[in-house]
């Protein structure tokens, strides 16, 4: 069976699209059963390049661009495809470009991968945020680095965040030494839970991003385990792909 995707696209934005991967469909077994796009996590190689490629045809896409995933808040500009049976060799966790054709690959399975458009469809970029890249505004930075490095202004950048970890399963036992008084707005101390979705809004915000252009799957990965793969519910986990990309002109 094929994997399968959630298909998003922006309001009113023609020409960029995005999507994202379910569990669903794909050829890994055991703990990695389903869709699983990495090599990191001890799956069989054989089966992860056949779901990364057809994961590419599902898409549509001549490639995907992706990053060896550190929990940073490293953007790069213009990334080189990455075959399906080859592993990504560059360290960071963020992507842009204006090519049309290059899909943006965020590998996830509780964290949240943020997928950003400017209104005009000539440049994306995308995100990939732990609770560590909260901590230090990745979303923030990362639009503000976006906006710079191609003359943006982030009024006009659309954001949406992918399925991640809820609120509700978000739990930190030890928010004093992770977070700090800072981010107690976004904690629940009862619960010993974070909002990190309302927190990435927040920091979109803050960053310049108009509310109307910020959109959320609200769909929690520790919660729906027969749609994603989830590393705090199950510790040996798969990742699924968050992708957005130009269209090609016909």
């Amino acid at each position: 069976m094929a994997v399968t995707c959630i298909p998003f696209r922006f309001p009113g934005l023609r020409g960029v699209r995005c999507a994202f991967q379910t569990r669903v469909g794909g050829a890994s077994r055991d703990a990695w059963g389903g869709g699983n796009i990495s090599f990191a996590v001890g799956d069989d190689g054989a089966s992860v390049a056949a779901n990364r490629r057809d994961l590419r045809e599902t898409l549509g896409v001549r490639a995907l661009a992706e990053l060896r995933q550190v929990h940073g808040d490293t953007l790069i500009f213009d990334p080189l495809p990455v075959a399906p049976e080859a592993s990504p060799c560059v360290d960071g966790d963020g992507m842009a470009t204006a090519r049309p054709g290059m899909g943006l690959m965020i590998k996830t399975a509780d964290c949240q991968p943020i997928l950003l458009a400017h209104v005009e469809g000539r440049h994306i970029a995308a995100l990939h945020a732990g609770w560590r890249g909260n901590r230090m505004d990745f979303p923030g930075s990362g639009v503000a680095r976006f906006c710079e490095y191609y003359g943006l202004h982030p009024r006009d950048v659309l954001a949406v965040r992918g399925p991640s970890l809820g609120p509700a399963r978000a739990e930190f036992v030890n928010f004093a030494a992770e977070w700090g008084e800072a981010f107690s707005p976004w904690f629940d101390a009862r619960e010993r839970t974070m909002d990190l979705w309302s927190l990435t809004r927040h920091q979109l915000l803050r960053a310049g991003l108009l509310p109307a252009h910020i959109f959320g799957l609200d769909l929690c990965t520790a919660s729906l385990p027969e749609l994603f793969y989830s590393y705090r519910r199950e510790k040996v986990s798969g990742r699924q792909a968050g992708v957005i990309w130009i269209e090609e002109e016909r």
